[in-house]
């Protein structure tokens, strides 16, 4: 287990996600969260759809949370491709409005192969963001480490083209 405790400094990490979505991402970044740190506490919030998104990450976070993580799994068709960018949009205007970091986890169905694959990717990218919130809340320096090593949440990473592509295990962080 990574160590992310700091002395007196429990931290509120908003969780939103939809119901639109074909698979819970959330609970796994929940999962990962508490592997990773009791400093804690997780207010989890559900939409209806991904536009709905960054005005509940906006209530959280005026409310008091400290960082959120928004998750949506837009489908194949180009309205939902659509619809995934407006939500976008919509979380950066959070993001300036708070001046606090929301996470965006998208998993776009078309990424994977199949049902199978595509669970395996949300999980993955779940996960890896998770690690990505707790660096972001109580330590910032380890995102700093791998600046420009070329990694990815989800599929492999690439690696840094000054090192041939070779990749970086995520656990590291």
């Amino acid at each position: 287990m990574l160590s992310y405790k700091r002395k007196n400094e429990m931290k509120k990490i908003a969780i939103v996600d939809t119901t639109f979505a074909r698979y819970d991402m959330a609970s796994d970044a929940i999962d990962e969260i508490k592997k990773l740190t009791s400093n804690v506490k997780i207010i989890r919030r559900t939409v209806p759809g991904m536009k709905d998104l960054a005005v509940e990450c906006k209530r959280l976070l005026d409310e008091g949370c400290d960082i959120a993580m928004a998750f949506a799994m837009p489908g194949k068709e180009e309205i939902d491709k659509l619809c995934a960018h407006e939500a976008s949009l919509g979380i950066m205007l959070a993001r300036l409005l708070t001046n606090k970091h929301i996470i965006e986890v998208f998993v776009h169905e078309d990424e994977a192969k199949d049902d199978k694959e595509l669970k395996w990717l949300a999980e993955r990218r779940a996960r890896e963001h998770a690690i990505n919130v707790i660096n972001l809340l109580f330590k910032p320096e380890n995102l700093t480490r791998y600046a420009g090593k070329g990694l990815r949440e989800g599929f492999e990473d690439v690696g840094s083209i000054e090192e041939g592509g070779v990749g970086v295990w995520k656990k590291k962080l």
